[in-house]
């Protein structure tokens, strides 16, 4: 039985583990362990799959909300289950995603929202794609140097942590159009695609917390070990607030208009359009058109029949 007040131990078994919560199976596959495990105890797996039993229940008491032991940890355990995890989500969960929401939305009779949607996936897709290489390539990379004894210039935790953001946020408003905006009948295949969408969602939100809350104070306490490390500064990011201007000004930018017809029918100039437009981006961490979009529809600023593909 888990005992709930503690969270999992390695005397608990992997089948129990299993049904106290089924998601975790993609904490296994990423960890390289092998099904099949039977009921054999969740440290006799570890140990049969060369995997470190304290980092392996660390992610999964994390991942459960059950507490988690921070001492117990291997860097190199822990960053091969990341590196695993990038792969899983960019190679097979989103291009899953992908193929089955095409099949999913073609019945629509908003053929524009259906082409914007789209095309917001798969500059999402890119996005996320970009940030795991670049987490993969210099942020891991300078943790493994680091574990090493080596340090690596340019980069650091601080630096890391103050643009680390969950990339979930933005599925989650993909996932909202849909609900709350889309007209569509027969939704039986799109249901399914909604529904790997919100896994996929909990799945990045909890990707994030395993790297916030396991691989930065782990990665922060080698740094403090060096005399040369750099401290760790803490952030905070507050919801984006935005004014009465930079909400018309995103509100054009949803019918298509351009920087030059934006300041005509507001009566500033292109220069001050384009001011506004980098704050707005800034603030709300969104660089495309069709993620401007969204947003406003999202938010209200907009009715979709006043868009325009």
């Amino acid at each position: 039985m888990i005992d709930r007040q503690i969270g999992y131990r390695g005397s608990n078994t992997m089948r129990e583990m299993v049904q106290d919560n089924n998601f975790l199976l993609h904490v296994i596959s990423r960890f390289d362990i092998a099904y099949g495990f039977g009921d054999e105890t969740i440290q006799k797996v570890c140990i049969d799959n060369d995997v470190h039993t304290g980092t392996f229940l660390a992610v999964c008491n994390l991942i459960s909300g059950y507490p988690f032991d921070v001492a117990d940890l291997s860097l190199k355990s822990l960053i091969g289950y990341l590196r695993h995890a990038h792969r899983s989500i960019t190679t097979v969960t989103l291009p899953h995603i992908k193929h089955h929401l095409v099949e999913g939305i073609g019945h629509s009779s908003n053929e524009k929202v259906s082409i914007l949607l789209l095309k917001f996936f798969d500059e999402y897709f890119t996005e996320v794609r970009w940030h795991m290489q670049k987490e993969d390539d210099e942020i891991f990379s300078y943790a493994e140097q680091l574990a090493g004894g080596k340090k690596s210039d340019g980069i650091t935790l601080s630096g890391y942590v103050a643009h680390h953001e969950p990339m979930a946020d933005k599925l989650r408003e993909l996932k909202d159009i849909f609900i709350y905006h889309y007209t569509q009948k027969d939704n039986d295949l799109l249901s399914s695609v909604l529904f790997d969408i919100i896994l996929c969602e909990r799945d990045l939100a909890t990707h994030f917390d395993v790297e916030n809350r396991l691989l930065v104070p782990l990665v922060s306490a080698i740094e403090k070990s060096s005399t040369s490390a750099p401290s760790k500064k803490e952030t905070s990011k507050e919801t984006p607030i935005l004014g009465k201007r930079e909400k018309e000004i995103i509100h054009h930018l949803a019918k298509g208009l351009t920087n030059k017809q934006i300041a005509d029918k507001l009566f500033i100039s292109t220069h001050t359009v384009a001011t506004h437009r980098r704050n707005i981006c800034a603030k709300l961490d969104i660089h495309t058109s069709s993620g401007l979009t969204l947003y406003a529809i999202v938010h209200h600023l907009i009715d979709i029949s006043e868009i325009d593909i």
